[in-house]
């Protein structure tokens, strides 16, 4: 038979409303009552059901992540993340894909948020990104922990969790550079996202502090995905300056271009290097591997959902990262130049 609260508390020695407090992780009970609670919870295999404590009490025991990213690896790295917290802290996450460039939006969201009880949400770009959207949703009273790229946070609206973007990139372009390369493509994703324009700023910073002229014409508009990467590095090898080597925004714009030189007959790296960034599975399925930046997209998930809970139950958040700098992976993708 499944294990009630009222068995967790007879054989912990403690009242129902002790139980009910550990297990919302409230702050005010003692370390040896919460010990001694939580052990009976193991001891049971006790499970709250989380369901009827959001319809029996005053709080919202969910929290929601919504998204707008064709990412698929971003988008699971990120649920698992948040989840991974929630489990830890007993809430349950409602996942909510969207488009942000629809006239809806907000409505949508605003219908979502009305509807489903939630303490608070997780906003990844570009929904972070949108002040305006963020304003709406703060005026629903609700909770709000931003993901963003950058190293300060644009605004004090909500807290933050920031992935330093431009540094990690200025280490991908440093690389570059130490291996001899001084004509080096760049493939960006969508313009509107700050993670491109982060991206770009550590590229052009490192040519710049190295005194290599930013060309224009190494610099290629596109989106995060590998058809963008083909095509991108199609028009950067067939222009008039041929790169040596090429900066990809992601590991998905970064296999795409792998592809691209397959196809036009170029060796890898031999005669051109190429990098991505994040460490996705893409990084590690290609051949050669790519050489990327480790973006640690579970913890910088995991960290959000943690502040966002402490926010909710008004607690002050502790041991909780909030900037990120991806670091420097360098594998098979890149060499020195005419090796």
């Amino acid at each position: 038979m499944k294990a009630t609260i009222n068995d967790v508390a007879k054989q912990a020695g403690v009242s129902i409303k002790t139980v009910s407090r550990v297990m919302n992780n409230e702050p005010s009970v003692r370390q040896p009552t919460r010990e001694k609670v939580m052990e009976a919870v193991n001891e049971l295999n006790y499970k709250p059901n989380l369901a009827a404590r959001n319809l029996a009490g005053t709080k919202a025991y969910s929290i929601a992540f919504i998204y707008d990213n064709p990412n698929a690896y971003y988008v699971i790295d990120m649920q698992n993340g948040i989840l991974s917290a929630c489990k830890q802290q007993g809430f349950e996450l409602l996942i909510h894909p969207c488009n942000s460039n629809s006239e809806g939006i907000v409505d949508e969201i605003t219908n979502m948020v009305k509807h489903s009880r939630i303490a608070g949400l997780v906003l990844t770009p570009p929904l972070s990104e949108m002040p305006e959207f963020v304003k709406h949703l703060l005026s629903l009273e609700i909770d709000v922990v931003r993901i963003m790229s950058g190293d300060i946070a644009p605004d004090d609206l909500t807290p933050c969790i920031m992935v330093n973007d431009h540094q990690a990139s200025m280490r991908i372009t440093q690389h570059l550079i130490d291996l001899g390369h001084t004509d080096i493509g760049f493939l960006a994703g969508q313009s509107e996202h700050m993670s491109t324009v982060e991206r770009l700023r550590g590229y052009k910073q490192a040519l710049e502090e190295n005194g290599i002229k930013i060309d224009p014409r190494l610099i290629i508009d596109g989106e995060y995905s590998f058809e963008s990467g083909v095509n991108g590095a199609k028009q950067l090898m067939a222009g008039d300056v041929r790169p040596t080597a090429i900066f990809s925004c992601n590991d998905e714009i970064a296999a795409g271009a792998l592809f691209a030189s397959r196809l036009m007959g170029i060796p890898v790296p031999e005669q051109l290097s190429i990098t991505g960034f994040e460490n996705s599975p893409f990084s590690r399925q290609t051949w050669p591997r790519l050489t990327t930046a480790n973006q640690p997209n579970p913890k910088i998930a995991e960290g959000a959902a943690n502040l966002l809970i402490a926010k909710a139950r008004k607690q002050a958040a502790s041991n909780i990262i909030t900037e990120y700098t991806p670091q420097l992976v360098v594998r098979d993708s890149t060499s020195q130049i005419n090796q």
